[in-house]
C-alpha cells in the first residue's frame, strides 16, 4: 500500500502495528458478531440516486449541535481503552478533532484523565459516563468534567453487564492461562516493537486515567475489563436518568437505544439526546442493526430531541446514508480508533479529512449542497 486511501486501509495498518489482543479487542464484537457484521452490511444495503446537472459548485457541510457549530455532522465516539492502541492515545485524538472542528468524546475508561484531555485542548469536549455502584464516584467526575467544561455528557446505558466478545476470550484476555499459553500470549506483544515503545515505554501510566483514585492492583486489559464489570451498576432505571439531569447541567445524551419506546421514555426523562446504537456489536449480538431501526426512531422523537447514530460508520457515503434516514449527525469509534492505532494524531486527522472528502463528493453526486438537505428522497425505494 502506497498511501492509504479509505478508513479500511487504516484498519489495515492498525492490524498491522498492534498486538493481535488489541487489534481483536478494537475490530470485534460480541459472541459470534453477526450484529457486528449487520451494521455494515444493512448501510451498504441502501443506494442512493445520483443526480445530474445540478449546481453543486459549494458545498456545506456544516451543522449546529447543542449550540455548537461543527464542520461535520460526525463525532469521534467513546473508546475504552484507546490509549493502549497510542501513546496517549485520547489526547492526540482529541488534539485532531478539534482541529477538524467536530466533538471528541472522551470514556469513563479512557487512559487519559479528562484533565489530561482539557489540557491538551482549548475546545469543549464530550465526555461519557458509565454508572457505577457508588454515587459518590460519580458525583466527583461529574465535577470534574464540569470543569473541565465538556460540552455535553453522553451516558451509555446499553452495558448493564459486559457483553461475550470470543475472541478476547481466544486471545486469554481474562483467562488464567497454562504456562505454555503464556508465553504465547507474551510473544504477541513482543513482534510489535514499534507498538512497545510507543504505548509501554512512552505512553504511560497505562491506567484509567479519569478513575486512576479508584481502581486498585489492574495491571492488563483483563484486570481492567474485570473491575469495569465489577464496579458497574447493573440496577440502573429510568430513575437514575431523573438523578443524573439533576446533577448534570448541560447537555445530556443517553448512547445505546434500540426501540421506539425507550426513545419515547428518553424524551420525557428530558434528555438533549439519544444516540442509536447496540455498542457498535458488541453487547446484544442477537439485535437490529442500527440503521435499520434509526428511521422509526428518528420518525417518532425526531421532532422532540437529537437523534444521533453510531455503528458501521465508515465512509462519507455512509454518514449520508444515516443523515438520509434521520440522523442529526453520526458517532465514529473504530475509525478513529484505527487512525490513532496506524499514525496517531495525524491517522485520525486523516480519518476525518477522508470522510469529509467523501461526504462532498457524495453530495454532489446526489445533487445536495448541505447536509441539512439531505433526507429519505436521496435513497432509492
Amino acid at each position: 500500500m502506497l498511501a492509504p486511501a479509505s478508513v479500511s486501509d487504516y484498519r489495515e495498518l492498525a492490524r498491522r502495528r498492534l498486538p493481535q489482543l488489541l487489534f481483536d479487542y478494537v475490530d470485534g464484537g460480541a459472541f459470534e458478531e453477526a450484529t457486528l457484521g449487520a451494521n455494515r452490511i444493512d448501510l451498504q444495503r441502501l443506494t442512493l440516486k445520483q443526480k445530474v446537472l445540478r449546481d453543486v459548485s459549494t458545498l456545506d457541510t456544516s451543522t449546529t449541535l447543542f449550540s455548537q457549530a461543527l464542520s461535520l455532522p460526525l463525532i469521534l465516539a467513546p473508546v475504552g481503552f484507546a490509549g493502549l492502541l497510542a501513546r496517549r492515545a485520547e489526547a492526540q485524538a482529541a488534539v485532531s478533532s478539534e482541529k477538524a472542528n467536530v466533538p471528541f468524546t472522551l470514556s469513563t475508561v479512557g487512559i487519559c484523565s479528562i484533565e489530561e484531555v482539557r489540557q491538551a485542548t482549548a475546545a469543549p469536549f464530550w465526555f461519557q459516563l458509565y454508572m457505577m455502584r457508588d454515587r459518590g464516584v460519580v458525583r466527583e467526575i461529574l465535577a470534574r468534567a464540569a470543569a473541565a467544561n465538556c460540552g455535553a455528557l453522553v451516558f451509555t446505558v446499553d452495558l448493564p453487564v459486559l457483553g461475550t466478545r470470543y475472541r478476547d476470550v481466544r486471545n486469554g484476555v481474562g483467562v488464567r492461562l497454562p504456562n505454555l499459553a503464556k508465553l504465547e500470549f507474551a510473544w504477541n506483544f513482543a513482534i510489535r516493537p514499534k507498538w512497545l515503545y510507543d504505548v509501554v515505554a512512552k505512553g504511560r501510566p497505562l491506567t484509567f486515567g479519569t478513575l486512576s483514585g479508584a481502581v486498585e492492583g489492574a495491571r492488563s486489559l483483563g484486570d481492567l475489563l474485570k473491575w469495569t464489570s465489577a464496579t458497574l451498576d447493573s440496577g440502573v432505571t429510568w430513575k437514575d436518568i431523573e438523578w443524573l439531569r439533576n446533577e448534570w447541567q448541560g447537555p445530556l445524551i443517553l448512547k445505546g437505544l434500540l426501540d421506539v419506546d425507550d426513545a419515547r421514555d428518553a424524551v420525557k426523562a428530558g434528555v438533549d439526546g439519544i444516540v442509536v446504537s447496540n455498542h457498535g456489536g458488541r453487547q446484544l449480538d442477537a439485535t437490529i442493526s442500527t440503521v435499520s431501526i434509526l428511521p422509526k426512531i428518528a420518525g417518532a422523537v425526531g421532532d422532540k430531541t437529537t437523534v444521533l447514530m453510531d455503528g458501521g460508520i465508515r465512509s462519507g457515503q455512509d454518514l449520508t446514508r444515516a443523515l438520509a434516514l434521520g440522523a442529526k449527525a453520526c458517532m465514529i469509534g473504530r475509525a478513529w480508533a484505527y487512525g490513532v492505532a496506524a499514525r496517531g494524531e495525524a491517522g485520525v486527522t486523516a480519518v476525518i479529512e477522508t470522510i469529509r472528502r467523501e461526504l462532498q463528493t457524495t453530495m454532489a453526486l446526489i445533487g445536495r449542497t448541505c447536509v441539512a438537505d439531505i433526507d429519505a428522497s436521496v435513497l432509492h425505494d
